[in-house]
């Protein structure tokens, strides 16, 4: 449930910047101005959509992944949770690259992007944290042939 929560928040951020890319919002309430020059830095867009546009559908997909595993039938699903890990990963990954941008190329902050990080990075570790918890509780084989006992 907190995953979904997290995700849905990621949304909204990554959506307030999709508006403001795309004209919809006059100004970003950002207070440093390093907002806007990100956003309209030719790294605001990859592969022809608005950065924060790819956002909201990893942000989506996270959501929907994470509802999927309140399901009973998934609950306990190992694909779910390494799915949930990999994508999340690949967020973690993809928002370090922006990050670098910002830091090193752009040369500006942007505390939305920053938010965004700390939403994408949050969403990983409790993916991990899952994963981990599911993978502990999986059946280990015992010594005897045919036999499975509890890890630990």
């Amino acid at each position: 449930m907190l995953m979904a929560l997290i995700s849905l928040i990621g949304v909204f951020v990554s959506l307030y910047l999709t508006l403001y890319k795309l004209g919809h919002i006059g100004t970003l309430a950002c207070g440093t101005g390093g907002c806007e020059t990100v956003q309209l830095s030719r790294w605001g867009d990859f592969l022809g959509l608005p950065v924060a546009a790819w956002g909201a559908g990893f942000y989506l997909l996270v959501f929907v992944l994470a509802v999927a595993g309140l399901q009973e039938r998934f609950a306990e699903s190992r694909s779910l949770a390494l799915g949930l890990l990999l994508v999340t990963g690949w967020g973690v990954l993809f928002t370090g690259w922006l990050t670098y941008l910002e830091l090193f190329v752009i040369e500006a902050i942007c505390r939305w992007c920053v938010g965004s990080a700390v939403i994408v990075l949050m969403l990983f570790l409790l993916a991990l944290w899952d994963w981990r918890g599911e993978h502990a509780a999986w059946p280990v084989e015992s010594e005897k042939p045919g036999e499975l006992r509890s890890p630990g």
